[in-house]
């Protein structure tokens, strides 16, 4: 079976209170490249998303970034990736990223890490793909979205299987090593459906 070969990685445009969340985005990038899997995120050069990039092109990985273009100047559009996609929409944009990867990991991050993450969730979720979601619980941030899924499923808004779309690990270096041993799941997603 093929390899996962791109990952796109969802985290914030901040870095969080902590120092430990720059420092693990920055880690999972050297060691996706390390692993020869490509990175794909949102395509700014500042918080969660830019240290994950920065990581990975430090260790000579390749990084691709997709930013719409209302957001390239807002966020500061990273400069050094290896390619840069602009896209006309935030939908567009998480469909070029759905589109390119294999697999999705999600590191901390504000509401819109939450809506690209619930998205790609959604969409398994009306079985419009398989591929798998690793959630990095770095200093309980997994924890704590996993909690509100199960809560959700508690009170009957959420199906119960809800957490067999998505799957929480608790360091950088775990997340690499699963998505080493996956493999990839061809999509069945019609276009028009998305």
């Amino acid at each position: 079976m093929p390899a996962i070969k791109a990952v796109t990685v969802f985290g914030g445009a901040s870095s969080g209170s902590s120092p430990v969340f720059r420092e693990m985005a920055t880690a999972l990038g050297e060691q996706l490249a390390r692993a020869g899997i490509t990175v794909i995120f949102g395509g700014g050069s500042i918080g969660m998303m830019g240290a994950v990039a920065d990581g990975a092109l430090a260790a000579g990985g390749q990084v691709i970034g997709v930013i719409p273009d209302f957001l390239a100047r807002r966020e500061v559009a990273h400069t050094k990736v290896t390619e840069m996609i602009v896209t006309d929409s935030m939908h567009s944009r998480k469909r070029r990223m759905f589109d390119m990867s294999d697999a999705f990991v999600t590191l901390p991050g504000g509401l819109g890490t939450l809506d690209e993450t619930f998205e790609m969730i959604t969409w398994r979720q009306l079985d419009l793909h398989a591929k798998p979601l690793l959630v990095c619980d770095i200093e309980g941030w997994g924890t704590i979205f996993a909690d509100m899924v199960d809560s959700y499923a508690e009170m009957g808004f959420v199906p119960a299987h809800a957490r067999d779309f998505f799957e929480v690990l608790e360091s950088v270096e775990a997340i690499v090593a699963r998505l080493v041993e996956l493999p990839v799941v061809e999509t069945k997603t019609d276009s028009a459906r998305l």
